[in-house]
């Protein structure tokens, strides 16, 4: 089994600021993945060109199942709100999915809250002290019917704010007990390595640098494993024509 995650920026690329629903397919294909967990998502957004970036990537990698779960309804600059899951077909949306080329047996949402308060942190790139604030963030799992048996996979985009975003690991993994091994957790978990097995009492089987996608040197993007599941070559991070982040593949054996 074939894992990706990737955080596709809406689909943007850094090298001309747009939007191509082509160039997110042909991405996609290029991964050639089985199961994919993608993050920072758009539906129905201006900016993404009205697409629906979760159905691109799924009809570009023959899945047979997949969902996208909303964190933010609205428009990014305008109406920006936290996501219910009652949003109407056609609202502005944007979010994280999972996508299954095996059928999907049951989906679970998990929502995990944003920090309430204003954190001030200090920005690289202005070299200056600013105050930051997080947004709603969420998770979905789905139980996947694979030729090797059933296995458990969990995608999710965490806070960037430090301290909160292992909080919210830790309230992840908390929900997931009791639910069917092996489970596989991907993300952007806005976290080391290290820290991410620590909060999460989970496997790290990927190691590579993810961020920033041009000379990375960072790895924010995990896969996670609890139980009979293993890798079965080195993870690869893959630079695409878009996005910041490098997509993280690694092949799998389970059962």
């Amino acid at each position: 089994m074939r894992i990706a995650s990737f955080n596709i920026l809406h689909g943007r690329s850094l090298d001309d600021g747009r939007v191509d629903v082509d160039r997110l397919a042909s991405a996609v294909k290029t991964l050639d993945p089985d199961v994919l967990g993608l993050q920072e998502v758009d539906r129905d957004q201006p900016r993404s060109l009205g697409a629906d970036l979760t159905a691109v990537a799924a009809e570009a990698m023959g899945a047979v199942d997949h969902q996208f779960v909303a964190a933010l309804s609205g428009t990014p600059g305008g109406t920006w709100m936290a996501a219910t899951g009652d949003e109407q077909p056609g609202s502005a949306s944007y979010g994280i999915a999972l996508l299954s080329r095996y059928p999907v047996i049951s989906w679970r949402v998990v929502r995990l809250p944003a920090l309430r308060a204003s954190v001030p942190l200090w920005s690289p790139q202005s070299r200056r002290p600013f105050l930051a604030r997080d947004e709603p963030r969420v998770a979905v799992a789905a139980v996947l019917d694979t030729p090797r048996g059933q296995v458990t996979v969990c995608n999710t985009h965490l806070s960037f704010i430090p301290g909160w975003n292992a909080s919210q690991l830790r309230r992840l993994v908390r929900s997931l007990e009791g639910t069917r091994e092996p489970l596989v957790l991907m993300g952007d978990l806005n976290m080391e390595r290290r820290q991410a097995a620590r909060n999460s009492g989970m496997t790290p089987i990927a190691t590579a640098p993810t961020f920033p996608a041009g000379r990375p040197a960072r790895q924010l993007d995990h896969v996670l494993v609890r139980g009979p599941i293993s890798a079965t070559g080195p993870a690869e991070a893959v630079r695409l024509p878009l996005s910041d982040h490098r997509a993280l593949v690694v092949p799998t054996v389970h059962g």
